[in-house]
C-alpha cells in the first residue's frame, strides 16, 4: 500500500487500495489457480498497517450482501475481536500460507533461516515470560518466522502467529539487535491479536473466501491499475477506510512498546530499535526508489523514532549482542540471495577485492562471505576458494566471543561450495569436524554428501547412508512441517530401496508445501505399490500410508465445504 504525507484534513492518502479491493472481488476464484510471484506484494496487503486491505474488502463485501457497511473496529480488550478466535484465526494463516509455501518468492534456506530462528527464539521466551502470549495461544498458533527473496525492507504479521521477513531488511540491518527489534514488534502484532481485531468485520464470509481474497487483492495490487477506485470508496468509503489507518497508528505504538519490552527481556539492546528507525529514514532519503514498503505501513513518525530514543534511557542497560560476525554473514547471505542475477552476482564477487583491507573485522568477513557465496553461485572455484581462505583468515583472527559460531557457518559454506563442484571427499573430511552438530542445515548437507557418494567415508570409517537417514527421520518426527526435509529424506529412502517411504515421505513433502493434491495422489501410488508387497516392513509403512491418505482427503473435503460455504 503506497501512502504519502498530504494536508493535514487529509494526512495520509492511500493509492491503489481501493483499485485493488474492487479487482479482488472478481479475482478471488482464479487467484487460486494462479501461483507465480504473488509474495512479493502481500507484505502491501498484510502488514499492520496494510490490513487495511482486509477491512476496506470487508466493507466491499458488506456492500454487495445489501449489508450497511461497518466502519468501526472493535477498542482495545473488545470482545468483539473474539469472532476471530485463536483458532478461527490461525486456520486463516494455514491457508494463506499454504498459497505463500508455493510461491516462488517463498525461501527455505536453511542456514539463514536457523540464523533467522536463533533471533526469534529468545523473543519467544522473552514473551511467554512477560505473559504476552496466552497460555491458549502458546500451542496454537504457528510462532513461525519465514523468509522473502525480495530485496525490498519489509517484514509483516500474517493471521495465526507467521511473520514474514524479507531479505531486504536482513541485508539493511547491521546487528542482530536491530533484527530483533523488527521481529519483537512483528511478534507484538500477533500477541495484542491486531490481526483479529482488524479483520473482525470479514464475519460475513468464510475463512477460505477471507484467504482466498486477501491473495486476489495480492494480484490486483499488482497490476497497478485504478480502475474501479470509485466504485469501493463510493458511499463513506473513504471515511471508514481513514478510520482503520488511525486505529492502525495505535496499533504501531503498542507493538512498538510491547515489542521494546520483549526485546529488552530477552537480552537485545536497547538501542536496538533506535537505531533500526534512525537507519530505515537514512536510507530511504537517500534512496528513495519504492524500495521500503515497512515504511508504508509503519511510518517513521518523528514521534516514533523520539519514542524509541527515549525508552533506551529507561531500560536496563545492556551490551550489544555478540552476534556482530554471524550478523555480518547473514547480512551477506541475504545480499546475495536476494539478487541471483548473474551480473548481480558478479558485483558481489568484487566485494572482497575492493573492500578496503583497512575497515574492521566485520566488514571485511561480510565482504568475503559475499564473494564466496556469489562465486559458488557463478562456479567460479578458484574465486569461491580464495574468498573463503579470506573469509576464515578473518574469523579466526578477530577474537570476539561470536568466533565459534561465525567459524561454522563459514564452515558450512565451504562445504556446500565442495559439494556443488562434486569434490565429496573434501566436503565429507570438512564435514567431520562437525561429527557432533545435529541441526538441521548440518543434516541436509549429510545426506546431500551421502547421496552424491558411493563410498562416503569419515575419518576413515564409511559413513554408513542409513544413519544419516535415520537422523533425519528423527528430525521430521518433530517437525512434521519440515517440506525441504521431507524431500531430502525421499531421495535417501528410495537410494536405500524403500520406495514405499520414499513415496510417503515425497507426500508429506507436498502436504507441508499446501499441495493436498499432489500428497493424495503420491500416497495413493504408495497404496498401489504396497497392495504387491508381502514385506512386514512394508505392511507397517502401508498402514500409516492409509492413516496419512484419510487425514489428507479430510482436509480436502473440510476446504471444499469452506469454499462451498
Amino acid at each position: 500500500m503506497l501512502c504519502s504525507s498530504s494536508t493535514r484534513a487529509q494526512p495520509w492518502r492511500c493509492h491503489g487500495t481501493s483499485s485493488a479491493v474492487a479487482a479482488a472481488l472478481t479475482l478471488t476464484a482464479p487467484i487460486l489457480k494462479h501461483r507465480t510471484h504473488r509474495l512479493q506484494g502481500l507484505v502491501a496487503l498484510l502488514s499492520a498497517g496494510s490490513l487495511l486491505y482486509a477491512a476496506a474488502w470487508s466493507n466491499a463485501w458488506a456492500q454487495q450482501d445489501g449489508a450497511a457497511p461497518q466502519n468501526t473496529l472493535p477498542a482495545l480488550g473488545d470482545s468483539d475481536a473474539e469472532e476471530l478466535n485463536v483458532g478461527a484465526e490461525r486456520r486463516l494463516g494455514d491457508q494463506i500460507m499454504r498459497e505463500i509455501r508455493r510461491d516462488p518468492d517463498y525461501l527455505d534456506d536453511p542456514v539463514l533461516l536457523e540464523y533467522l530462528r536463533g533471533v526469534w527464539q529468545p523473543l519467544m521466551a522473552a514473551a511467554r515470560a512477560r505473559g504476552e502470549i496466552s497460555g491458549e495461544a502458546v500451542g496454537r498458533y504457528a510462532w513461525e518466522p519465514f523468509l522473502v527473496r525480495s530485496r525490498s525492507v519489509n517484514a509483516f504479521a500474517l493471521p495465526g502467529g507467521y511473520v514474514g521477513v524479507h531479505l531486504g531488511l536482513i541485508a539493511l540491518t547491521t546487528s542482530g539487535d536491530q533484527l530483533a527489534s523488527v521481529l519483537a514488534h512483528e511478534m507484538s502484532h500477533v500477541t495484542q491479536r491486531h490481526i483479529a481485531r482488524n479483520i473482525a468485520n470479514s464475519k460475513r464470509a468464510s475463512m477460505l473466501s477471507i484467504a482466498a481474497t486477501i491473495l486476489g487483492v495480492l494480484a490486483a495490487s499488482r497490476t497497478g491499475s485504478a480502475d474501479g477506485a470509485n466504485a469501493v470508496l463510493a458511499g463513506g468509503q473513504a471515511a471508514a477506510i481513514q478510520s482503520q489507518l488511525n486505529f492502525s497508528r495505535d496499533m504501531e505504538r503498542e507493538a512498538d512498546r510491547i515489542g521494546f519490552g520483549i526485546m529488552t527481556q530477552a537480552g537485545y539492546a536497547p538501542g536496538g530499535m533506535a537505531a533500526l528507525f534512525e537507519k530505515l529514514a537514512q536510507s530511504s532519503r537517500l534512496n528513495d526508489n519504492n524500495g521500503f514498503p515497512y515504511l508504508r505501513t509503519h511510518p517513521l513518525t518523528t514521534e516514533r523514532i523520539g519514542e524509541a530514543r527515549s525508552r533506551m534511557g529507561i531500560a536496563p542497560v545492556s551490551a550489544p549482542s555478540a552476534d556482530t560476525l554471524e550478523h555480518a554473514i547473514a547480512q551477506a547471505r541475504a545480499q546475495v540471495l536476494m539478487e541471483p542475477r548473474n551480473d548481480a552476482l558478479r558485483r558481489l564477487q568484487r566485494l572482497d577485492t575492493d573492500t578496503d583491507t583497512a575497515v574492521g573485522a566485520v566488514d571485511q568477513l561480510g565482504a568475503a562471505y559475499a564473494s564466496a557465496l556469489a562465486s559458488t553461485l557463478l562456479r567460479d572455484w578458484s574465486l569461491a576458494d580464495a574468498a573463503l581462505a579470506r573469509a576464515f583468515a578473518v574469523v579466526r583472527g578477530s577474537g570476539q566471543h561470536s568466533d565459534a559460531r561465525a567459524l561454522r557457518v563459514v564452515t558450512l559454506l565451504q562445504v556446500q561450495s565442495l559439494l556443488d563442484r562434486g569434490d565429496t571427499q573434501r566436503a565429507l573430511s570438512v564435514l567431520a569436524t562437525l561429527a557432533s552438530d545435529k541441526t538441521r542445515p548440518l543434516m541436509l548437507l549429510r545426506l546431500q554428501a551421502a547421496l552424491a557418494s558411493t563410498n562416503p567415508t569419515r575419518n576413515g570409517k564409511q559413513l554408513e547412508l542409513p544413519s544419516v537417514v535415520e537422523d533425519l527421520q528423527t528430525w521430521v518426527a518433530l517437525h512434521p512441517d519440515d517440506a525441504l526435509a521431507w524431500g531430502a529424506l525421499s531421495q535417501g529412502w528410495e537410494q536405500l530401496g524403500q520406495p514405499l517411504r520414499a513415496l510417503r515421505a515425497s507426500a508429506e513433502s507436498q502436504l507441508s508445501l499446501g499441495d493436498l493434491r499432489g500428497a493424495s495422489e503420491r500416497l495413493k501410488a504408495g497404496q498401489r505399490l504396497g497392495r504387491a508387497s508381502t514385506s512386514p516392513a512394508d505392511f507397517f509403512e502401508m498402514s500409516v500410508i492409509d492413516a496419512r491418505l484419510r487425514d489428507v482427503e479430510a482436509q480436502r473435503r473440510a476446504i471444499d465445504a469452506e469454499q462451498r460455504r
